[in-house]
């Protein structure tokens, strides 16, 4: 590495202004944080760059071009899909990403949202908001029916290390887990057919990538084999469900309710389906599930690895 080796972040703010970059700094003589209004319009001044690092803007061979010193994309996350893999190995671009960093975040924020879902937490508190229990003749008023995790069946799609680490927590619950094939595929040994799980978890949670194979993974056929006490939570991607046949299905009462911190377009549309002030049983966050602080700094540390990995000739994480 040069001494006047200088790196670009494409995206800082994506990471939040509570984070602290001292450790990324670090790993360079020189870097360019930018905000993602102006990423475009600023890489003019940053045209001798070796490295870049992005969360979400998107990295196509032409905007490799504009980058001739470009030798190393870091993703600011553990997907890709924002970066075009091929067009850097053809120019002979290292591209790398980060793993493991927010795990305990999404598990606890997959447990939040069934928790909420499972004690009807959003109806209760609109409830006491409303002024219903302080005009209740009762000490407590049970409207909304309020299931237990413990002896529930957890599906699970996608048991990477997401859904590995959801599934040890489930058992921590006294649930019973049950991990979904790929669609179509035969079950191997501790595996279940994927339609044996819709038909059977009480709760689903997807923990799988977006890849053409997944696109749409759960439509209205699909929702159509679960249960009517069915609970569904997504905290993947967006496209991985058909938003409009989930809020056909919630409106129907054909599941008993969903949580999604995922859309299929982020920042969302007005008129995405899932953003109806009348579909029930249902709770939106605003992709937050990786968010936490200490999840955060964990990136920002392990961004570092890598960049410092990248001097010493070698690649961290390398993306095939």
């Amino acid at each position: 590495m040069n001494a006047d080796t200088s790196g670009i972040f494409l995206d800082r703010d994506t990471l939040g202004g509570d984070v602290d970059l001292e450790p990324l700094r670090k790993s360079l003589a020189q870097w360019h944080f930018l905000e993602v209004a102006d990423a475009q319009a600023s890489l003019a001044t940053a045209a001798g760059a070796a490295v870049i690092v992005t969360n979400k803007v998107p990295v196509n061979e032409a905007f490799m071009r504009r980058l001739p010193a470009l030798r190393l994309i870091c993703a600011a996350a553990t997907g890709t899909d924002h970066i075009d893999v091929a067009a850097a190995r053809r120019r002979g671009i290292e591209v790398c990403n980060v793993r493991g960093y927010a795990t305990p975040s999404v598990v606890q924020h997959v447990f939040a949202l069934a928790l909420a879902l499972a004690t009807r937490l959003p109806e209760y508190h609109d409830a006491v908001r409303a002024g219903r229990w302080q005009r209740a003749t009762r000490f407590s008023f049970l409207d909304h029916t309020i299931i237990e995790l413990a002896g529930k069946k957890l599906g699970i799609v996608g048991h990477g290390e997401l859904g590995r680490a959801v599934a040890r927590t489930a058992r921590c619950f006294g649930m019973e887990v049950m991990i979904a094939t790929r669609r179509g595929a035969v079950p191997a040994e501790g595996r279940c057919a994927f339609e044996q799980v819709l038909r059977e978890a009480d709760i689903l949670s997807l923990h799988c990538p977006l890849t053409e194979e997944t696109r749409g993974l759960i439509g209205a056929r699909e929702l159509g084999m679960m249960r009517p006490g069915t609970l569904l939570i997504n905290t993947a991607r967006g496209g991985l469900v058909d938003e409009a046949a989930l809020a056909a299905a919630l409106r129907a009462g054909r599941i008993a309710g969903a949580a999604v911190d995922v859309l299929s377009s982020e920042p969302p549309r007005a008129d995405n389906p899932l953003l109806a002030p009348d579909v029930p049983g249902l709770i939106v966050t605003p992709h937050m599930a990786w968010a936490s602080r200490e999840a955060r700094q964990r990136l920002i540390h392990e961004l570092r690895l890598n960049v410092e990995a990248w001097t010493r000739g070698e690649v961290r994480n390398r993306i095939e």
